[in-house]
């Protein structure tokens, strides 16, 4: 489990150190009136460097772990110029959030049908023992459960309605929805290795290559029965309205087989894709 520990400022060991090295040269450049002064040099210059060792430089969002002859110690989180024992070992992990745009994806959704799904992930380490210790490469962790974790939730649900019209929730119109899912399950993944998931989002999402034209086509089609029906249901109301306004009025008197003649003239005209075409009757009504 991960321990956090507040080392000693490193500045008193950084001006030791710089006062030992000194002293160095100066012993050294002495040895030749001393030749004791020589070994005094050697040791001056030992002490330096083993203080010099336990020196450590911490930038923000950055730590060390530190282990002592394969003991975990603890980590260090605080900022500055600080001194540890010489002899522990540092592993630098870093504590800023970072990206991960998915490579895409191609998998088969909740109906069978392949699609093409890619995702941004923002992370960062919040458990510094998990990640030194846990996993091997925390890194290629984060990457590889990352890439699970995006095809278990495509083939969890359909592309959209158009393929499962009972579903609550697909991957085309589930929007926050989708995201929050698998954030959560990103999360869930990457726990073991002290990973925190921040943000999670679809970055890409279309059916592959070798279907995308026929589900063009099925969509064009349903648009166009969906815009048809609306004509439809317009046109129908459109010509009741007339009806009762002539037969209101009294404007003119229409037996049923020249009613049904006027509603299959309004229906052409109203739901048709081209003008009509006007065509002067210069006779009777019934002619």
């Amino acid at each position: 489990m991960q321990k956090i520990i507040k080392p000693m400022s490193g500045f008193l060991a950084l001006l030791l150190s710089l006062i030992l090295f000194i002293g160095t040269i100066f012993l050294f450049a002495s040895s030749r009136e001393h030749t004791s002064f020589a070994l005094y040099g050697v040791l001056a210059f030992l002490a330096s460097l083993y203080l010099s060792m336990g020196i450590i430089v911490i930038s923000p969002n950055h730590s060390r772990v530190l282990t002592f002859f394969g003991k975990y110690v603890g980590t260090v989180k605080e900022n500055g110029l600080l001194f540890v024992n010489p002899l522990y070992k540092k592993q630098k992990i870093s504590l800023r959030s970072e990206n991960l745009e998915s490579a895409k994806l191609k998998v088969n959704d909740k109906m069978g049908n392949p699609i093409e799904i890619a995702a941004v992930i923002v992370w960062q380490v919040s458990d510094t023992y998990k990640a030194a210790f846990e996993v091997e490469n925390y890194d290629h962790y984060v990457k590889v459960q990352s890439e699970a974790a995006v095809r278990h939730l495509a083939t969890t649900y359909a592309y959209d309605h158009m393929e499962d019209e009972t579903a609550a929730i697909t991957l085309r119109d589930g929007g926050e929805k989708v995201n929050e899912m698998l954030e959560n399950e990103l999360n869930e993944r990457l726990a073991p290795a002290g990973i925190l998931v921040k943000e999670a989002r679809i970055s890409h999402l279309a059916y592959a290559a070798e279907i995308a034209g026929a589900m063009l086509q099925r969509q064009q089609a349903t648009a166009i029965v969906a815009a048809r029906t609306k004509i439809v249901e317009g046109a129908v109301g459109m010509v009741e309205m007339a009806l009762e306004q002539l037969s209101r009025k009294g404007i003119v008197t229409l037996d049923e087989e020249k009613k049904a003649a006027m509603v299959s003239n309004l229906m052409v005209v109203l739901c048709g894709e081209r003008g009509a075409q006007p065509i002067l009757n210069t006779g009777t009504l019934y002619q």
